[in-house]
């Protein structure tokens, strides 16, 4: 069970990806049906640590803190020696058992442990080609959100430090732990570990023309058979020009973009309800559980019944 969870403030941290950490695990969400975690922040010596942007944090608590950690996590810093103290603490966190999470470039820290070699990781994708090089023993994914290779767990930049530590709590505490997180957190409660890093295409600017109320229209209609001609007459535009744009404000096209909306849809119904397959796939404009299934697989590599099985909603036993 996830109770106790130690965030590592190693000198160099960076503020960002130390928040976040900070943000998902050091918050008491009784009151909200959530969780509260037995959450403490340590350092290899005491008092104050300076930060990547130059202001100081005042940290209490040494390495022993991490003695009997279910988490021990370790966001992304701007120095390259870490204390030996520090690497033995990740060593012994994963011969144990424990949850070991990087984020952003705390993966090198991971590696310097050791806890990487022989494992699949990513990192920020703009050092994932040094991590690749300098740790030849472990297999980087540079497209990925995160990655969950037995007890480690490793993140991409920034905010998807957010998915990864939501991904430990979903499958420690269950599907509606994490989304009282989320929904606190105003942050997707679900992005998969296996979503690009990069985004292909700038976000469109907010225009007074923007097929906004068209989308906010498809979202209110999945369950239907949606066409690129019908989407386009109620735009107001040929179907050309419709699909131009479309693509031009999401980055992708009507096919695909309702694919995943219904995918997500399908994802809340079998998280949050005892719906059966077919009611599923019928309420998310997949018309049969076989279509269904398909998109599943395909998309994340598991079927509804494993994921209904792995993320159906369940009473979690909350610390605190």
């Amino acid at each position: 069970m996830l109770n106790k969870v130690v965030l590592l403030a190693i000198p160099g941290v960076a503020p960002f990806e130390f928040g976040t950490i900070c943000e998902v695990f050091g918050i008491d969400r009784t009151e909200s049906g959530g969780p509260a975690f037995d959450f403490t922040i340590a350092t290899s010596r005491p008092g104050r640590v300076r930060t990547s942007q130059g202001f100081d944090i005042v940290i209490e608590n040494d390495l022993s803190a991490a003695a009997d950690a279910d988490l021990l996590a370790v966001p992304a810093h701007s120095v390259d020696e870490v204390d030996d103290e520090v690497l033995e603490v990740i060593r012994a966190a994963e011969r144990r058992g424990a949850w070991v999470l990087s984020v952003c470039s705390g993966a090198f820290v991971l590696a310097q442990a050791g806890v990487l070699d022989g494992r699949a990781a990513t990192t920020h994708w703009m050092y994932t080609d040094k991590l690749a090089r300098e740790y030849p023993g472990t297999s980087v994914n540079p497209d990925v959100l995160f990655v969950e290779d037995g007890n480690v767990v490793t993140s991409a930049g920034t905010a998807s430090g957010i998915d990864a530590a939501l991904h430990i709590v979903r499958k420690e505490l269950g599907a509606a732990a994490a989304n009282v997180i989320a929904r606190r957190m105003v942050v997707p409660p679900q992005r998969d570990g296996g979503q690009s890093q990069y985004i292909d295409t700038p976000i469109p600017e907010c225009k007074s023309d923007s097929l906004a109320p068209v989308i906010e229209w498809m979202l209110e209609h999945l369950d239907e058979e949606l066409t690129v001609d019908q989407l386009a007459r109620r735009a107001l535009m040929s179907s050309r020009t419709f699909a131009r744009r479309f693509r031009a404000e999401t980055g992708t096209t009507p096919a695909a973009w309702l694919n995943r909306q219904r995918l997500v849809r399908a994802q809340q119904l079998l998280e949050q309800s005892d719906l059966s397959l077919e009611q599923v796939a019928a309420r998310t404009g997949f018309g049969a559980a076989a279509v269904m299934r398909h998109h599943f697989v395909k998309t994340l590599q598991t079927t509804p019944t494993a994921y209904r099985r792995t993320f159906g909603e369940r009473v979690p036993a909350l610390a605190g």
